[in-house]
């Protein structure tokens, strides 16, 4: 199975979340849904226990605790990155390609997201602050604005390297702070915060939160005549990636996307496309920094 769409942002129209965290105490405990790949490994779930108290008592702008992986975890990686660094050269934007070569994320491990952060700080003023999984969308997209991305830190299990059922670590780094280590993508991010900030019903959330997904998450554009991915959903995964050229790929279209409702279980079917790198990111920052909030 490959991985389908994943995002941090939880999307109350939906019902796919395979997880939720609630506490015992002072204790963090991570519920699995049956049909997740990890539900009968005990030591997996006690480590994504061990990893969403460390988001839970996390203090923001202090340094991320460590998170415990295992070799076994460490393979998933490795795995991921085996099966998607050959599809970034295909259909990844240019963007994207030159910020991964200065983030230069490890291949062989999972990296720290307190190294992370600090690699992306240096290039766009971004920063990486945990969380145990997903996030309301008010909270997730008004916190962009603060130049922050809440980030999971748990991996996907090892069962299912290409497969994940909700967003985790392979996501957020290979798919957002890749991007966010650009400081024309870390601006679209603190400009969809702020107009976050601003939005007062949630109808206008949702048709903002549509906007970012179909840019953000799944943003493809024309580069030299040819569909290239700056979507996190798309980067972080080779599947999504090979299943862009049986897409419908529809001119870049903002109010169309605030109308068009998706999918989060499946490739998806229809990806709105910029003429250019210049027109996306001049459209998309334009549209964000008009936004109502109504």
């Amino acid at each position: 199975m490959e991985q389908r769409s994943t995002s941090t942002i939880l999307d109350a129209a939906t019902t796919t979340a395979n997880s939720a965290i609630v506490m015992e105490g002072r204790q963090a405990i991570v519920q699995l849904d049956p049909d997740h790949p990890g539900f009968r490994d005990l030591e997996y779930r006690a480590r994504r226990n061990l990893i969403a108290q460390i988001a839970m008592e996390y203090e923001p702008g202090t340094p991320v605790p460590d998170a415990p992986y295992t070799e076994e975890e460490h393979g998933v990686w490795r795995a991921v990155w085996s099966s998607v660094e050959p599809a970034h050269q295909k259909y990844a934007c240019a963007e994207y390609l030159r910020y991964g070569a200065l983030l230069d994320l490890p291949r062989q491990e999972i990296p720290q997201l307190d190294e992370v952060s600090v690699r992306v700080q240096k290039l766009s003023g971004f920063r990486l602050e945990p969380v145990g999984g997903l996030v309301q969308p008010k909270v997730f997209l008004s916190t962009l604005g603060d130049g922050v991305f809440l980030s999971t830190q748990y991996i996907r299990h090892y069962s299912t390297p290409l497969y994940t059922p909700e967003p985790d670590v392979v996501h957020e780094l290979i798919g957002h702070a890749t991007m966010l280590a650009s400081p024309k993508f870390a601006h679209l991010n603190r400009l969809i915060g702020a107009a976050a900030k601003r939005t007062e019903s949630d109808e206008a959330l949702e048709r903002l939160g549509r906007v970012y997904w179909y840019t953000i998450e799944f943003g493809v554009l024309r580069e030299e005549g040819h569909v290239k991915a700056y979507g996190a959903g798309l980067l972080s995964s080779a599947g999504e990636l090979e299943a862009m050229s049986k897409a419908d790929i529809r001119p870049f279209s903002l109010e169309e996307m605030q109308s068009l409702s998706y999918d989060v279980t499946q490739f998806q079917p229809v990806l709105f496309c910029a003429d250019s790198f210049d027109e996306m990111y001049e459209t998309l920052g334009q549209f964000f920094e008009g936004w109502s909030g109504r």
